[in-house]
């Protein structure tokens, strides 16, 4: 296997060690791969003053000055794809051919928001004769990023590219439980030749770097991929400070299967799916709204697919889940587990640990399950799916819209009314019809109700990182 990234801090164009230090853990094996160093308040003070003169030179540089440096950075990227996707594999667990292919994901985002630099357009509004009306966009400051643990790379990858594309620089906050990721990106744009103190890295205690950063007068934007929870708290602290806030929280995706659909094959595409990641993604197919004609057939395959996924270390050849990426997943996917069974839902497979050795857990189909189980409400962020029977589509949309998320929602028929009725009516900030894939670059990504707001990628993506000046220019003193 190739070699985990050495750890540590980077700030002002640097990398540096800190006092306090954490373990970071292969949960596959329970083995430490590194020390992992924390910031000071010193370290984050330093990150700060780095990231603002950082600013004063990057949001002065030309878009395809930019441009070119994000691409030299992805370039570089992709051509250390193997490296990057055996250290994401050995922190998370996540089987190596999911590992190589977030790398390129990560990669991606870089590469489109590289093009958007190039077209943050203004415009010229008609006026009369002796006045210009213009429009402006200026980067919005220095931005203060969070991301989570469950996407090493192509998380830390959206904040970072949206920033450095718009002319911002950032002081990021990566996940201290999958560190490699970030540490691989910043390596590729120190070698890119970013100027010092357009990126900064730091780990440590999340509540102290959030509650340090998000006061100060430079930080002009708060970008959070993370829970409702704290999304919540981040954003009540950024409007203290009235700091605009991205916030990209948490899911719990319906999936409408509809009588006329291809049974078989959007059973066994569900199964697969729900099962990526060990379910540790935002987007996860989890609740299965099945027509009643169906449902005997769809459970079935389902199931019979789920039962055989091939579960291990993510660095052997053929595993498709590793396992969940800490310990406390455990006892959390069991609780819900438990209760559902409790209210009367039927276990099909699954519902407990696997082995004794690495945070494996089984994967797991309940069916039938009440809307007063947990997990009905709560995203279990894990290997479980809900197959559950509904009359008609008005049922199962109602089913779909019962929780207080709306980040993805999934739909399978080939019927245009049926389409059109989940357009209007399914709420989600995104709708796939015959697939589960979620978001590509090139689209806005981005949640509604308690699954946040704002949007990354597509050509909406750079508009939080950007404010709007209008200049009104008169001939004449009036």
């Amino acid at each position: 296997m190739a070699t985990y990234p050495e750890l540590g801090l980077f700030i002002g164009g640097k990398w540096r060690k800190a006092k306090k230090e954490m373990p970071v853990i292969n949960p596959a094996t329970e083995e430490e791969l590194g020390r992992l160093p924390c910031a000071s308040q010193s370290d984050l003070q330093d990150a700060i003053d780095a990231a603002e003169a950082g600013m004063q030179t990057w949001s002065r540089t030309a878009p395809r000055e930019r441009a070119d440096t994000i691409l030299r950075a992805a370039g570089l990227m992709r051509d250390r794809q193997e490296e990057i996707a055996q250290a994401i594999t050995a922190e998370h667990g996540k089987p190596l051919a999911q590992a190589r292919l977030e790398v390129i994901r990560g990669v991606e985002f870089f590469e489109w928001d590289a093009g958007e630099a190039m077209r943050m357009y203004g415009r010229v509004i008609p006026a009369g004769r002796g006045s210009k009306l213009s429009v402006h966009h200026h980067p919005v400051g220095v931005v203060a990023a969070f991301s989570p643990w469950n996407f090493p790379m192509s998380q830390p990858a959206r904040k970072i590219a949206g920033a450095l594309a718009s002319g911002c620089s950032i002081v990021l906050k990566a996940a201290e439980e999958t560190p490699a990721g970030a540490i691989h990106i910043v390596r590729a744009f120190e070698d890119a030749g970013l100027p010092p103190g357009v990126l900064n890295l730091v780990f440590g205690v999340p509540s102290e770097i959030s509650e340090f950063m998000i006061p100060q007068p430079s930080v002009g934007l708060v970008a959070l991929t993370g829970s409702t929870v704290v999304g919540r708290h981040l954003t009540a602290l950024a409007a203290r400070h009235d700091t605009r806030a991205l916030m990209e929280l948490g899911g719990h995706a319906p999936v409408i299967v509809c009588e006329d659909t291809d049974v078989e094959k959007a059973a066994l595409s569900g199964a697969i799916r729900k099962m990526r990641n060990a379910g540790q993604v935002c987007t996860s197919p989890t609740r299965f709204f099945i027509h009643e004609r169906i449902f005997d057939r769809f459970v079935e395959t389902f199931v019979k697919r789920a039962s055989e996924t091939v579960v291990g270390n993510g660095i052997h050849e053929g595993v498709e889940m590793g396992p969940t990426a800490n310990e406390r997943r455990i006892p959390v996917l069991t609780a819900l587990v438990e209760d559902a069974v409790s209210k009367g839902a039927i276990l099909r497979i699954g519902g407990a640990r696997r082995g004794t050795v690495g945070y494996f857990f089984q994967p797991t189909v309940l069916t039938n399950v009440p809307p007063e189980a947990a997990i009905m409400q709560e995203e279990p962020f894990g290997p479980i799916a809900v197959l559950n029977p509904v009359a008609n589509l008005d049922d199962a949309i109602a089913a779909a819209n019962s929780v207080p998320y709306g980040l993805a929602g999934y739909g399978f028929t080939n019927r245009a009314d049926y389409i059109d009725r989940m357009i209007d009516d399914v709420q989600v900030g995104n709708l796939s019809i015959n697939t589960l894939e979620a978001s590509l670059p090139e689209t806005p990504f981005g949640g509604i109700k308690s699954s946040g707001y704002g949007r990354e990628g597509g050509a909406e993506g750079l508009d939080n990182y950007l404010t709007i000046k209008n200049v009104w220019h008169s001939a004449q003193i009036t």
